[in-house]
């Protein structure tokens, strides 16, 4: 499995694959009286969202369980803010726990606005698929994009492109990129911002889509055109991501010169001093370029760097064990 590719999502994120950096979209249908009425439940989405770190999701658990416990019971700012304590609780991989917060809102969910049973559904679905059960996500997903059909708050097209980005991920091989582009239309074409953010991820995605298919210059364009969105956002985390993305593709490519050039300026800017987890991705693909010129005597210490900090990755513990054990061996290390 590629790294950095979304914790599933966003991120998204960084520590598993680059569809990683990702939030997630909800619709609901709530014609409340007046334009004040609509912002008012608009805002609170946004606002919760605000309240994520997906590289934490232990502290955002908490964070949203606070939230929650400032609302009475079974209002919608209640319910929906339980949807993401879930989402916090399978980011742990607790998945029984996230469940058990999913069965406590499924029966308010025909007298609440439609955001949250979208939320509730891509919630769901995010658990099947996070547990290893893509295929009884995909119907999930499905369902919360039927949902956003009776959204009428305004940034519904965030939790539009949520849920078919989560179909990209989900649904079969052969069905990924027809989602993902269907995804990207939609953020392309949407008139808020927040929406257009997600075009990061979705070229991310879509070149994580091509690469699987062996369509490496298809991938790598898909990643450039994702650089250039994450270097206009600003976000230095991202555009982190998406460089090593990028020079993962040269790789493919068999440009290992220039691959190398950009893995090892991303090793130079931390140092070993301030390294992260995430940076046992950019050790990983130096080894591997040092393979790839048939040089295993270099390739050892990235390899045996990067198994140091990949090691107790929750992520790839749990589901890609061979990958690990592949760093160990090269680098020289007991597993």
């Amino acid at each position: 499995m590629p790294p950095w590719r979304q914790r599933s999502s966003a991120r998204v994120r960084a520590g598993t694959r680059v569809r990683a950096d990702r939030a997630r979209r909800a619709a609901w249908t709530l014609f409340l009286v007046g334009a004040a009425a609509m912002a008012a439940e608009t805002d609170y989405s946004v606002t919760l969202d605000a309240l994520w770190d997906f590289d934490a999701p232990a502290a955002s658990e908490q964070r949203f369980r606070a939230e929650r416990d400032r609302h009475p019971a079974h209002t919608r700012e209640w319910l929906e803010a339980g949807t993401q304590v879930a989402r916090s609780l399978g980011l742990q991989r607790r998945f029984a726990d996230a469940d058990a917060t999913l069965d406590g809102i499924a029966p308010d969910l025909d007298r609440a606005p439609a955001r949250v049973r979208v939320r509730y559904l891509l919630e769901r679905g995010r658990t099947r698929n996070s547990s290893g059960q893509p295929e009884k996500a995909v119907p999930l997903f499905t369902g919360a994009l039927r949902a956003c059909d009776d959204d009428a708050l305004q940034g519904a097209d965030f939790y539009r492109i949520d849920a078919l980005h989560m179909l990209g991920i989900a649904a079969p091989e052969d069905a990924r990129i027809a989602w993902d582009r269907k995804a990207l239309a939609v953020a392309e074409a949407a008139p808020d911002a927040r929406a257009r953010g997600w075009r990061g991820s979705l070229l991310n995605n879509l070149g994580w889509a091509e690469h699987e298919r062996g369509n490496y210059a298809a991938a790598l364009d898909d990643w450039q055109r994702a650089l250039a969105l994450r270097e206009a956002a600003g976000n230095a985390g991202l555009i982190r991501i998406a460089r090593w993305t990028v020079a993962r593709g040269l790789r493919s490519l068999g440009r290992l010169d220039e691959a190398e050039a950009m893995q090892r300026a991303l090793a130079a800017e931390r140092g070993n001093a301030s390294e992260e987890a995430g940076d046992g991705y950019v050790y990983e693909e130096l080894a591997e370029l040092a393979l790839a010129r048939n040089d295993a005597a270099a390739a050892r210490p990235f390899a045996a760097r990067a198994y140091a900090l990949l090691k107790d990755d929750a992520d790839l513990a749990a589901n890609e064990k061979p990958r690990l054990a592949r760093l160990a061996r090269i680098g020289g290390v007991a597993p």
